[in-house]
């Protein structure tokens, strides 16, 4: 499965915001990375280049590589509502994104992980596509036999699921995906009209 492994933090620094979750590191150096650091001056950018980060900021917060991420593109333009709000929802949508958003586990990373290494259910069978799309009504648990795993003990323990759009059942260790998220329940910093604009160049 094609993820991107490289180095975290200079990402979250490219753009100005921790988008991988808590990162002690870029707290530290919440400025963009580069030899000169926080002193280089700043280059007017172009309406093409600030479309361009907008689309990289989203790929890397969901943890999703080009070809799929167009692909999403152009689901939702060919679908019924906003575009740009409608590819929001669907990589909201996404398995590894629902585990995360359940508090299963802390990051996205760890979810996409725990999704390939089969501890993910979908209405009781077990799923290991990342990418799969979750619909409502559906009901993502937890493997019985992975429900001792620290990883998934300790995410739960501080877990706070406030997502109107999804419940949780403390007893069966499992969610239900309520309602597709409205633009205003995404939380996100996303400016998705920026994407739209680039991809319909």
């Amino acid at each position: 499965m094609a993820r991107y492994t490289g180095p975290k933090t200079k990402i979250s620094r490219k753009f100005g915001e921790s988008i991988f979750g808590e990162d002690k590191s870029f707290e530290k150096r919440n400025y963009p990375p580069g030899q000169h650091g926080n002193n280089r001056r700043k280059p007017k950018k172009s309406e093409y280049a600030i479309q361009l980060m907008e689309k990289q900021k989203a790929k890397y917060t969901y943890g999703i590589l080009e070809r799929q991420f167009r692909n999403l593109f152009d689901k939702a333009n060919s679908s019924k509502g906003v575009t740009g709000e409608v590819l929001l929802q669907l990589c909201e949508t996404r398995l590894d994104n629902i585990v995360y958003r359940l508090g299963i586990t802390k990051t996205r990373n760890s979810a996409r992980q725990l999704v390939s290494h089969r501890h993910i259910t979908i209405n009781g069978n077990v799923n290991n596509i990342p990418s799969t799309h979750v619909k409502v009504g559906d009901v993502v648990g937890i493997r019985e036999k992975s429900k001792s795993l620290l990883l998934i003990d300790d995410s739960l323990s501080i877990s706070n699921n406030e997502s109107e759009w999804l419940s949780w059942d403390e007893d069966n260790l499992q969610g239900t995906l309520v309602s597709v998220p409205t633009r205003e329940q995404i939380t996100e910093n996303i400016k998705e009209q920026l994407i739209v604009e680039l991809y319909s160049k």
